[in-house]
């Protein structure tokens, strides 16, 4: 028999999942309409980092607000947020009087709803998810985003061209009542004071930097927090040069789409894997051997050159993602006491927040300004043999490198005696 707090962990993780289809799906018909609107793409690509800076700026405020407050009570607040910002956007498009400028300030507020909401419920999976179950419930949960971008895609389309963006945008609202409902209804209990917990003092801002001071006294946990915000950084720049890559290497928008959509199954198949496996113990093995793979395979990607080893190298890379996404949770779910753990994750959405921007706003000009120009020039002919002379092959170049610093970066952190035997030397916390 399932534990109840199991069972309401799989209620909200649905719920969330029903959500970012709902904004996916919106995403996709707003990204259309200004596209279409603008003609470049430098807008779409800015949107991302108005989303991205308020988790640098707020995201310790919003652990400090998550092991203080009701959680379930800050979940509810950011959802109302997110109706109230989609409102505006809704307005904007039915009165006509849309602007781009006004995308960036309602994406920079979902930001902030965003920042206050992820640590909430990161930290409400230690009170839901006994031990023995969170690495199958923490790689369940890996399924939402890969599900929702595999349904958005295939839906959005189909959206826009039936009932437009404000179509798009109310079913999006529809979706923000729905988790409203479900909230309303749950129960999310609060963790016990910890010694640890207790100590902390003074008022709310200081409580929002105690995150790094707690990892900066566990160096182990510091360090994989480290490594894992570098390696989510050349991440974020694969993605971000992932659809001009692929159109470039397989031509055909069809093919293109077969392409994406297996890469996103390949995350599907690796959370569902990991699920029904449970992961390694110790569980540092399972992330960094995945991590590993991934990189590996992140490099395969940039030398396949036909649609099939191409669908097949993001598939694979993809698939060892979930696995390392899931312990890592896990782990810091065992190690830091229930009442810090929103502090805490929140400093590792904000180091991610710092690097991954950066790395996704430098892709871009690598891409178009070094690398796929240096196709034409004559010094090309020594790495041709990798990734061939085509349109495409530059951007493949960054992906080969990209994903061997991966590879580099992974072996040499887990030949660090403290990263590998950081379940051992930390003693799990003593409570849920």
């Amino acid at each position: 028999m399932k534990p109840k707090g199991l069972s309401t962990f799989y209620v909200l993780l649905a719920t969330q999942a029903v959500s970012m289809v709902g904004t996916r799906t919106s995403s996709l018909a707003v990204g259309i309409a200004v596209f279409r609107m603008t003609g470049h793409a430098t807008p779409l690509a800015l949107v991302s980092v108005f989303w991205a800076l308020p988790w640098l700026f707020f995201g310790g405020l919003g652990g400090a607000l998550a092991d203080r407050f009701d959680r379930r009570t800050l979940m509810l607040a950011a959802n109302l947020g997110y109706c109230v910002t989609n409102g505006l956007l809704l307005a904007a498009f039915v009165s006509g009087a849309f602007q781009v400028w006004q995308l960036y300030v309602l994406t920079f507020a979902n930001g902030v709803f965003g920042a206050m909401e992820a640590p909430a419920l990161q930290a409400s999976t230690a009170m839901l998810v006994p031990d023995r179950h969170r690495d199958r419930a923490n790689a369940v949960q890996q399924l939402s985003y890969p599900a929702a971008v595999v349904v958005a895609s295939s839906f959005a389309g189909v959206l826009y061209a039936t009932v437009g963006v404000v179509g798009a945008i109310v079913v999006d609202l529809g979706t923000f009542v729905t988790a409203i409902a479900v909230l309303a209804l749950v129960r999310i209990p609060m963790p016990a004071a910890s010694p640890e917990g207790r100590a902390v003092r003074g008022g709310l801002w200081r409580q929002s930097v105690y995150g790094i001071g707690y990892l900066a006294g566990r160096p182990a946990l510091l360090a994989l927090c480290l490594y894992i915000a570098l390696i989510s950084a050349i991440a974020s720049g694969f993605w971000a040069l992932m659809t001009p890559y692929v159109l470039d290497r397989v031509q055909q928008t069809t093919t293109f789409g077969l392409v994406i959509g297996a890469g996103f199954s390949g995350a599907i198949a690796g959370s569902i894997a990991m699920g029904a496996w449970g992961g390694m113990r110790p569980r540092i093995h399972t992330i960094m051997l995945s991590t590993i793979a991934a990189g590996a395979f992140m490099a395969l990607s940039g030398a396949a050159r036909s649609p099939i080893a191409l669908g097949a190298s993001l598939f694979a890379m993809t698939f060892a993602i979930p696995f390392a996404n899931a312990a890592t949770n896990s782990i810091y779910q065992a190690k830091v006491a229930p009442d810090l753990q929103g502090r805490v994750f929140a400093v590792m959405a904000q180091l991610s927040a710092l690097l991954a921007p950066l790395a996704s706003l430098a892709a871009g000009p690598l891409a178009d300004r070094v690398f796929e120009p240096a196709i034409a020039r004559p010094g090309w002919q020594a790495v041709a043999w990798l990734v061939g002379g085509a349109p495409g092959a530059g951007i493949g170049l960054i992906y080969v490198i990209a994903g061997l610093a991966i590879l580099a970066t992974s072996v040499v952190a887990y030949a660090m005696p403290k990263v590998r035997r950081l379940e051992a030397s930390l003693p799990d916390h003593s409570g849920p």
